[in-house]
């Protein structure tokens, strides 16, 4: 069977099957388009050691526009991708190379950034809350580390959705998979203090605005976009003084960072954040090692000198 023949029908086993996001589908689809960009319009049976290390080698000399090369956890994503097929295919008895044959390329774990207590202070103080607008980023900033949300999640959220008095709701992440999500006092008094503000009947809990407080209703152009929310956290993180690259991902560090320092259960950090994998949670337990450190040296019993 040709190879880009198969390659539909998986794609279509993941839509239909398997439940999985139109933008995993995507990538999905991205990722092993390039194995034909690189082998040609060959058959599954084609795809074996070689050929595979043969693409390896052609994906880590692969530029992209904004690099010479793609990043070792980029490259990891295409044979994902790959495996993920070939289990597909053994699944289909479709003769194809055994998906444990491909082996990830080790990648340096990224250090993660987080915010401090006065780091959020400071940011929380930038919006200007005389304006609609700032009433809403202020919210916005409350929301992303009261929740742990993702921006995407966050930027989907409607009006409705939301229930302020419980301060809890329900939302669907990566994989198609929905989750709690509890937020503070202070994000709830935030949210409700931008909802008795608005004076339109439009979905989306965060909209845009022309001026400071004009809806912009133009199209389906109403509701905020993820850039459009990392451009203001960015803004917001310059004008306090911050001199750490600040994007939307790290108030959901610094939530996962907080409850972790403060005795947070890790099993429990994981459903809040939405991971699949406990081992992606686990990042947060070298962030807080110092912090551990710090506890040890100060409580525990030091040995007396005899």
């Amino acid at each position: 069977m040709l190879f880009s023949k198969a390659k539909t029908d998986y794609l279509e086993y993941l839509e239909i099957e398997q439940n999985r996001s139109q933008k995993t589908i995507a990538n999905y689809d991205h990722y092993l388009t390039r194995l034909i960009d690189f082998a040609g319009e060959i058959k599954i049976n084609e795809i074996d050691a070689e050929l595979i290390r043969k693409w390896r080698l052609w994906l880590n000399r692969l530029g992209t526009n904004t690099s010479d090369e793609l990043q070792k956890s980029t490259q990891n994503y295409h044979l994902i991708a790959l495996r993920s097929f070939l289990k597909y295919c053994a699944k289909r008895d479709i003769p194809a190379l055994t998906a444990d044959k491909i082996e990830l390329a080790r990648t340096v774990r990224k250090q993660v950034t987080f915010l401090n207590e006065d780091e959020l202070d400071r940011l929380f103080a930038q919006p200007d809350i005389s304006k609609l607008s700032g009433i809403r980023d202020r919210a916005i900033l409350e929301l992303l580390f009261s929740s742990g949300l993702r921006v995407s999640e966050l930027v989907g959220l409607d009006k409705d959705h939301i229930n302020l008095k419980r301060r809890e709701f329900m939302v669907r992440g990566k994989g198609q998979k929905d989750r709690p999500i509890f937020i503070s006092p202070a994000a709830a008094k935030w949210l409700s203090h931008y909802l008795e503000k608005r004076e339109d009947n439009v979905k989306p809990l965060f909209v845009r605005y022309s001026g400071s407080k004009k809806v912009d209703l133009s199209g389906d152009f109403h509701r905020l976009t993820a850039r459009s929310v990392q451009r203001l956290v960015a803004r917001y993180a310059l004008l306090a003084g911050i001199t750490k690259h600040v994007s939307p991902h790290t108030l959901r560090h610094s939530f996962a960072t907080d409850l972790i320092m403060n005795g947070g259960d890790l099993r429990a950090v994981q459903a809040m954040l939405g991971h699949s994998n406990i081992a992606t949670t686990q990042i947060y337990t070298h962030v807080t090692d110092p912090h551990l450190r710090a506890i040890h040296e100060k409580f525990h019993r030091k040995d007396n000198d005899s």
